[in-house]
């Protein structure tokens, strides 16, 4: 599942034809490993907002260094802006005024994150500035390059001191694929945020539920969730009902087998992890099949199954373990969606329909949520797996190329994003729909 492309343009034919002939030059980028530090090199802040004098103990608390300014002939690692005080649209000049000198001055795979005010929460001239923040970032992080990232964090005045586990995710090689996205912190319901113990095992004492969990993204996701410490409870039907099992074992973890669009089923997850686990902390909807056909020649059997399998079963399970009790206060329901869902794609009118529904479901249980529950969605673009290496070689060519990043995903990028959303110190994260696409260039 390797991307021979980027190995070919690694070569020094390779080299050679990409200068001469302007091909898209992709970067090799870094992941996050055990026992890596969170970010590995200096974190450069700056702006004067009301986030200014917390953020180096933030960091610090993180274990990651920070200054305001930097050294003579040194490089960083992160810029990070506190651009909540500006009120008006002459202070955009202090986005220029800051990064411009500095981005020469940055290591690979660089990570750039800017801090505004949820615009939707001010008036006038603060709104108008505070909404321009979107179009900057999002252009820059198809300027940046070398494998960088660049993302906007509106942090709600309730939630100024709930930001420690998104800049933990968003200056660290585990958003190495996420990038051009706008995340709010504190915009929906009650701020909860629980205190993280230990930042390497943020899990432990949790109990997971992952739907789809045998192989491909949901196997990745239920290591990463089992390496944070979770206890994971895997989900998968019955003709993956092996693989499902070595994998938990290996997690030493618990397995449950079943169809999820059967009538019965919501009850069945329900009572399991009410016996077996006193209930669970995280529900990660992964679970996800394709019928792809042109809607001219889409049969009911090919719409109907991927509505029921994607999008109606993760709703009635969710409801299910809300009314039922089962889902613990504090805990976290996160959907698995697509860039289709929110771009379209051809032949997928089917799959985008649902997976468009599963943000509607965000959008519906946001504001309804109460004991500091949490509701948000991944939308993978182009992740490389088994699947999509059986595609066309021209079309999967393609997918991969047309993104800032000039590559594919792995399983792990969508697996850190929604072990973000799964941290105890991310109960301000709420309502959010982040892709995993390295910034798409088209359509979303």
């Amino acid at each position: 599942m390797s991307d021979r492309y980027q190995g070919f343009v690694s070569t020094p034919i390779g080299k050679l034809l990409v200068k001469n002939l302007g091909l898209p030059s992709p970067v090799r980028l870094e992941r996050w490993s055990d026992g890596s530090p969170l970010v590995d090199g200096l974190v450069v802040l700056g702006g004067d907002g009301r986030l200014a004098e917390t953020l180096p103990t933030t960091l610090d608390g993180l274990g990651v260094p920070s200054a305001t300014t930097l050294e003579e002939g040194a490089r960083a690692k992160a810029l990070v802006l506190d651009a909540t005080g500006i009120t008006d649209t002459a202070g955009l000049v202090a986005l220029q005024q800051f990064f411009t000198p500095l981005l020469r001055r940055l290591e690979s795979c660089p990570r750039v994150v800017v801090i505004g005010t949820p615009p939707e929460q001010r008036t006038g001239s603060e709104r108008v500035a505070q909404r321009a923040l979107e179009g900057f970032t999002r252009s820059l992080g198809k300027e940046i390059g070398r494998g960088g990232t660049v993302q906007l964090v509106y942090v709600a005045p309730a939630a100024d001191g709930a930001i420690a586990s998104t800049l933990a995710f968003l200056l660290s090689p585990k958003s190495a694929y996420v990038s051009g996205q706008v995340v709010r912190i504190g915009a929906h319901g009650a701020v909860t945020t629980d205190e993280v113990a230990d930042w390497t095992r943020p899990l432990a004492g949790k109990v997971a539920l992952v739907t789809g969990a045998s192989r491909g993204i949901g196997e990745e996701i239920a290591r990463v969730l089992h390496r944070d410490g979770a206890s994971v409870v895997g989900l998968d039907v019955p003709q993956a009902a092996s693989e499902l099992q070595t994998l938990m074992a290996e997690l030493d973890g618990d397995h449950l087998v079943l169809d999820i669009t059967a009538k019965d089923a919501p009850q069945r997850i329900a009572h399991h992890l009410r016996e077996h686990h006193g209930g669970v902390d995280v529900v990660v909807h992964n679970a996800g099949i394709t019928r792809d056909k042109r809607l001219a020649n889409m049969t009911d059997d090919r719409w109907s199954s991927v509505i029921a399998v994607n999008l109606t079963a993760p709703e009635l399970i969710t409801r299910e373990l809300l009314n039922a009790g089962v889902l613990n206060s504090g805990g976290r329901v996160i959907g698995v969606s697509s860039t289709s869902g929110i771009a379209g794609n051809v032949g997928q009118t089917n799959y985008a329909t649902s997976k468009a529904g599963v943000i509607g479901l965000v959008d519906s249980l946001r504001d309804e949520l109460a004991d500091g529950i949490t509701v948000n969605a991944v939308a993978p673009g182009f992740i490389i797996t088994k699947m999509t290496a059986a595609v066309p070689f021209a079309t999967r060519e393609v997918g991969q190329r047309l993104n800032a990043m000039a590559q594919g995903g792995l399983p792990v990028d969508v697996a850190e994003a929604v072990a973000w959303f799964a941290s105890p110190g991310s109960g301000a994260v709420n309502g959010n729909v982040v892709r995993v696409c390295g910034q798409m260039m088209l359509g979303a």
